[in-house]
């Protein structure tokens, strides 16, 4: 589905010349639940902008489904953006004064088709906010809101979601709400691209690509656990957590693992519920 070969980004300013990626290369089937890592400055904004179609590679090539991207006009990668990439971002970007509903009807009323109602229900329906469509973002808690941002990435059936820092701005609790959805949306079938800094969220995916300075330092497949446990809500919920590591894992995968068994090993009431420790809360 997703092709980098040799793909450079470079920014210039007067005589500074900044190599945001250098000389890429990156494969991603069909299907697959990748993130992508990095530090703040590592290349990561970068490689989403161009996966998305926001920005063209300086050089190199870019092919998403089969298409040259750095061939199209930007009429036609306008249309890749509506059709074929579901957006979902950290800070939601929902309309304030507009329902639910109508902010996931937005992609349709850009890109057209017909049924624009029923779609946006059965969106809403499938990411579980059937009997909350018709309310507005601030009635909705963050999980929530972001649930709804989701929905309006599904709704023109794209081949890809690329989420970036897609729990940035939630707790704990809605960030295993979340994750659990695009694990959903992934066994379904879809693929979906992650780019975060968390290792616990990367802990959800298949695949970890790990950037620095522009480079592509790691590309490690994870073999995952889904453990079944009990939040304070009282809803069963799947913690995805690394359980298997090759040799060449980076550190931030034994991050993820060290967390898990924390968890694990801390001493709870029989009686009381339990929810995964994740290492935001280690850090608090």
């Amino acid at each position: 589905m997703i092709e980098l070969e040799w793909v450079s980004k470079v920014y210039k300013t007067g005589a500074i010349e900044l190599r945001a990626l250098d000389n890429a290369n990156l494969r991603i089937e069909d299907g697959e639940l990748v993130a992508i890592m990095g530090a703040s400055g590592s290349g990561k904004s970068t490689m989403m902008n161009i996966l998305g179609c926001l920005d063209m590679p300086t050089t190199g090539v870019y092919r998403l489904d089969g298409i040259d991207v750095g061939s199209l006009r930007e009429n036609a990668l306008a249309d890749i953006r509506n059709k074929k990439i579901g957006f979902v971002f950290q800070s939601f970007n929902l309309i304030p004064r507009t329902s639910a509903i109508r902010n996931v009807e937005l992609p349709m009323v850009y890109g057209g088709g017909s049924d624009r109602r029923a779609r946006a229900e059965r969106a809403l329906q499938r990411v579980g906010l059937g009997e909350r469509m018709y309310h507005m973002p601030n009635e909705l808690s963050g999980g929530q809101q972001q649930r709804v941002a989701v929905a309006r990435s599904l709704v023109m059936d794209p081949t890809m979601i690329l989420a970036d820092e897609p729990t940035g701005n939630l707790d704990t609790a809605s960030t295993i709400e979340i994750m659990n959805l695009f694990v959903e949306l992934n066994d379904s079938g879809r693929t979906v691209v992650l780019i975060t800094h968390e290792p616990e969220v990367a802990a959800f995916a298949k695949r970890v690509i790990t950037l620095r300075d522009g480079h592509i330092i790691s590309d490690v497949r994870q073999e995952q656990k889904r453990d079944q446990v009990v939040p304070e809500d009282g809803h069963t919920e799947v913690f995805a957590a690394v359980t298997e590591l090759p040799p060449s894992a980076p550190k931030h995968a034994l991050d993820v693992a060290d967390a898990t068994a924390v968890a694990a090993a801390d001493e709870v009431d029989p009686g009381e519920p339990t929810r995964p420790v994740l290492r935001k809360d280690l850090d608090r």
